[in-house]
């Protein structure tokens, strides 16, 4: 009996242990959200330090909250709008003594989000106000950015990597083949090449051709954008023969840089600090290298979005369109729709902005949110597209339901056309001897059949209910854009286009951002655009969700400027730039495969912008790269 008292005290000492721990840590994670929440009371004189941490996004992901623990967490992502704003406010703060850019741990953005802060950039540095740039290692994107800049540093052992758009993916044809996976592919359109992985162990000649059109302009347009920031850098040489050029410098990149112009200072982060501290005023109490600095996520809280005026709503339509619901940085097409349709229940709207930052998805989502926005135009409100990064495939569908489109010029958009992918393992099954029978009272009994294959009544079917989709997808272009079908089917076919040439083509109708199509939406409504806001159509992020949010910042804005994690050089930041990439490849491939919808998708899209694998896209690499012991 003794025992039995002495077992039980013991699991009542574990339980109340177990609930005081539970307690502690429940109240502590409390404080840290409460702590977590921006200070607009802390912002003093100094210089506001825009740290571009991770990828400039249009519509941030929700941080898993397990992504921490399981070693698996996603990379930061700025908003965009967010970013801009903080800029332009800070041209005219007299508390802003200068403007640094941290831009050790960017990955990336678009061209069109890349040029959109860069020009952000641009008009501070305008206004008088000095701009400082620093990263050990500078790439196409943070160099685009740091080009406005008043100075450009580079750490000594760093320098820059300019390599244009561009590159290599993954074939999977000879991997199926030898596993005996037999792809079938349904499509229409010949550029439409996000199948060609499938299908081929190369790029067709199609491909090449689509792929090449873009990326010149936008490599042009990279170059002009410099060369208007800094005349004097030479960085067509620079690019046009890079290891002649290092070479020359006996392997000293970053003296390189500096000789031809392309980088002003060279130094570390703590003569960084002490440059920065002249102008924006020395830390107190702090060690050398420091200076007064102004968060940015202070600063935006101190400067919200405006809400004075008639409202003009704003739909974000962000990432890859799904069937069903999704979280912020994937548009689900029952939270869009739904979203949408509360928005002109509750809200007194006077127009509707359709923001697009979409490479599309699911042809059956894109059409479900397109009819959610033509409500909008049936209550008789004005609808103005807004492009951002991406508006292609399913992005561009959506988009057909707006009065006229705005987009930028090195917007990605067009790609009409749609596709399907089943794949079926008779042939793996045969490799091991495994066979497939059975009973079937139709030509459709058991179809499509992974197991035995699909017939040909089957495929017929699917091929042909492809291209009523098609079809579909171009009689909605040619009524909404008002061009002939044939016209259309030509300029179709799955082609993806820059900005530029989607305007001659007629494809979008004006150039201009975000503010340009509120302001548009605002005359249609018949309204001053000085007099109206934007109210944005979005679920606001919890507590949680941003105490989360800030677990994945590595860098401590309230420690030491010079003793924050060194950024990454040359080497490492090709290396987690390729790892990403690869990740992202094989989430690709998963998610075609095991598609359950017609997809209205711009897979090729991807490749020109940075590399953003999910969750599931690192763990699905972490699996592989542990099994090939990489």
């Amino acid at each position: 009996m003794k025992l039995v008292k002495g077992a039980w005290k013991i699991l009542v000492g574990i339980k109340d242990f177990l609930v005081l721990v539970f307690m502690l840590l429940f109240f502590t994670m409390l404080f840290a959200a409460l702590s977590a929440k921006p200070n607009t009371a802390s912002i003093r004189d100094g210089a506001l330090v825009v740290a571009l941490d991770g990828t400039l996004v249009e519509q941030p992901e929700e941080v898993d909250p397990w992504s921490k623990v399981t070693g698996s967490d996603a990379a930061k992502q700025q908003r965009l709008r967010d970013v801009v704003r903080a800029l332009d406010a800070a041209k005219t703060d007299d508390r802003v003594k200068a403007v640094v850019l941290d831009l050790d741990s960017f990955m990336g953005g678009y061209p069109a989000a890349v040029t959109e802060v860069a020009n952000a950039v641009g008009r501070v540095r305008a206004g008088g106000k000095p701009v400082l740039a620093y990263a050990t290692a500078y790439t196409d994107a943070s160099y685009a950015i740091a080009s406005n800049a008043t100075e450009i540093w580079v750490n000594p052992l760093g320098g820059t990597m300019f390599t244009g758009p561009g590159g290599t993916r993954l074939y999977y044809k000879g991997l199926l083949d030898k596993l005996g996976v037999n792809a079938h592919i349904y499509r229409v359109g010949k550029f439409k090449s996000a199948v060609e992985p499938y299908m081929r162990g190369d790029m067709s000649p199609e491909a090449k051709e689509a792929e090449l059109a873009i990326y010149q302009p936008i490599l042009a347009q990279w170059q002009a954008l410099i060369a208007k920031a800094r005349p004097k850098a030479r960085v067509a040489e620079y690019l046009a023969k890079p290891a002649e050029v290092v070479t020359a410098a006996k392997g000293d990149i970053a003296k390189a840089n500096l000789a031809m112009g392309i980088v002003d200072k060279l130094g570390d982060r703590m003569a960084f600090g002490k440059r920065v501290a002249e102008i924006a005023g020395v830390a107190s109490g702090k060690p050398v290298g420091n200076f007064n600095r102004i968060k940015l996520a202070d600063y935006v809280a101190a400067h919200p979005l405006p809400t004075g005026g008639d409202a003009i709503g704003v739909i974000t339509i962000a990432g890859e369109i799904v069937d069903g619901k999704a979280g912020p940085g994937k548009a689900g097409g029952d939270t869009v729709s739904a979203l949408l349709l509360k928005g002109l229940a509750a809200k007194n709207l006077k127009a509707l902005v359709v923001r697009v930052d979409s490479p599309g998805g699911s042809a059956l989502a894109s059409e479900q949110i397109r009819q959610a926005i033509l409500q909008a135009k049936a209550q008789g409100l004005p609808v103005v597209v807004s492009m951002g990064s991406l508006a292609a495939s399913g992005g561009y569908w959506v988009s057909m339901g707006g009065d006229t489109i705005f987009a930028e010029p090195n917007t990605i958009t067009g790609s009409i056309g749609i596709f399907g992918v089943i794949p079926t393992f008779e042939k793996t099954l045969a490799k091991i001897g495994v066979g497939a029978d059975g009973v079937k009272t139709s030509p459709l009994s058991g179809q499509p059949d992974i197991y035995g294959g699909t017939n040909a009544e089957t495929d017929t079917l699917l091929q042909s209910a492809i291209e009523a989709g098609y079809a579909r997808f171009i009689g909605v272009v040619s009524a909404a854009r008002k061009i002939a079908p044939e016209k259309v089917n030509e300029i179709a076919q799955g082609r993806v286009w820059i900005g530029g040439t989607a305007h001659q083509l007629g494809l979008v109708d004006r150039f201009g951002g975000l503010d340009d199509a509120v302001a548009e939406a605002a005359r249609r409504a018949k309204l001053d655009p000085a007099k109206v806001h934007a109210v944005y159509l979005e679920k606001a992020p919890s507590g949680w969700a941003q105490f989360f949010e800030s677990l994945t910042n590595d860098k401590d804005e309230d420690g030491d400027w010079a003793d924050q994690p060194a950024g990454a050089d040359l080497f490492a930041r090709t290396a987690m730039a390729q790892r990403a990439l690869f990740a992202q490849a094989l989430g690709d491939a998963q998610r075609l495969a095991k598609g359950g919808s017609v997809q209205a998708r711009c897979l090729e899209c991807g490749a020109l912008g940075p590399a953003s694998p999910d969750v599931e896209d690192r763990n699905l690499y972490s699996l592989i790269a542990a099994r090939l012991g990489l």
